[in-house]
């Protein structure tokens, strides 16, 4: 555990123990209702492996050595921390170095731990109840959770969120499931048929995070502010306000010097859940039958949210910003796709050079008239 002055940076347990005792109960289920749910679902994210390699025409032939993990709730809060873990050590040893030349870090070093590891799991128990799937790419292998061998990704599929949305919907429950496995399904054959994908997003990621202001006390107040705004409920104040009123979490302990590295990995990241997205409609007619109406349903329960808590959480959370890069992301695959046919597309993934910017994805064209000039 990395830790400054004797003292955890970051207390894992309890964000782990903190987000498990808040999270919402799951629906209720009959065991061998539940066992049902399970064993389907992993029937369906075994059959969607052909289906998306072969609408999307990418080789995918390491998904093998991906498993996929049926979890509930709780699991999916274990996986996630331990994600947090892998992928944060790095700024957490650059904090730790920092201790010795200031007396800020024994402040951050006596009470940062708990409090972070509390607001951690706070977060955590809001979004536990929400995520479907996840392809985890920087998963390190656990006794409970493994992983791919080569170094990390694993497929979850949160089985009582599944539940708990095609009894909301009201649509066949077979067929919401094999949709949802079939999102998820594209994200693993993102990165198992792109080799150099999870090394460049990894490296974006860890230069964001190099960037990152790493005084103690500066850090210490960030936190304090994003967790001021938290509480506050300026989160439910409408778009025309100004300040912080209408910044995500993530918005409120960014540096400026951080801003061009998100907007890089914003346009990766539209362009993975859009092309996910994509995906899942173009498969979904040949093999769910009624594809069309749980898109439909599904699409007015993105838009219309929830309760003004919920949507308030959401905006603090920078989870509007993750919708609007389903939407964004899904017109620009489908535009290009359009233009230039279904390989003509995949030439997104020949380079980092040929992936599209935040400006691309808004405008499809100018990417086909860069890449597709470039290669002719």
């Amino acid at each position: 555990m990395t830790s400054i002055g004797g003292a955890e940076m970051v207390d894992w347990n309890l964000a782990v123990a903190t987000a498990t005792r808040l999270v919402r109960p799951g629906p209720e289920v009959s065991r061998d209702e539940a066992r049902a749910v399970v064993a389907e679902l992993r029937r369906h994210a075994k059959s969607s492996e052909e289906h998306v390699r072969s609408f999307t025409r990418m080789g995918s032939e390491d998904t093998h050595d991906t498993p996929v993990l049926v979890v509930d709730r709780a699991g999916w809060i274990r996986a996630n921390v331990a994600g947090f873990r892998e992928i944060l050590k790095p700024l957490l040893d650059k904090m730790q170095d920092k201790r010795g030349s200031g007396a800020g870090g024994a402040v951050l070093g006596a009470v940062g731990g708990k409090v972070t590891g509390v607001e951690l799991g706070m977060l955590l128990s809001f979004l536990a109840s929400r995520v479907l799937g996840q392809y985890e790419t920087f998963a390190p292998p656990t006794r409970d959770l493994p992983a791919a061998a080569n170094g990390g990704g694993r497929l979850l599929l949160v089985a009582p969120n599944i539940v708990h949305v095609e009894r909301e919907l009201d649509v066949d429950p077979h067929d919401f499931r094999l949709w949802v496995c079939l999102h998820e399904e594209t994200h693993r054959t993102q990165f198992t048929a792109v080799p150099w994908l999870r090394d460049h997003l990894e490296g974006e990621i860890q230069s964001f995070l190099g960037e990152t202001e790493v005084d103690p006390m500066t850090f210490l107040e960030r936190i304090r502010e994003a967790a001021q705004s938290f509480g506050s409920g300026r989160g439910e104040q409408d778009d025309t306000e100004s300040d912080d009123g209408g910044r995500s979490l993530v918005e409120l302990v960014q540096t400026p010097a951080q801003r061009e590295i998100l907007a890089r990995l914003t346009a990766v990241m539209s362009l993975l859940e859009g092309h996910a997205d994509y995906v899942m409609d173009g498969v979904g007619p040949s093999v769910v039958p009624s594809v069309g109406e749980i898109r439909e349903k599904f699409k007015e329960r993105r838009a219309r949210g929830a309760s003004r808590l919920d949507q308030a959480l959401r905006k603090l959370l920078g989870l509007d910003a993750k919708l609007r890069q389903y939407r964004d992301g899904e017109r620009f695959v489908r535009a290009v796709v359009d233009e230039v046919g279904m390989d003509g597309f995949n030439r997104v993934w020949t380079s980092p050079n040929t992936l599209p910017t935040k400006a691309e994805i808004a405008k499809p064209a100018d990417w086909v008239a860069r890449v597709h000039r470039k290669g002719d």
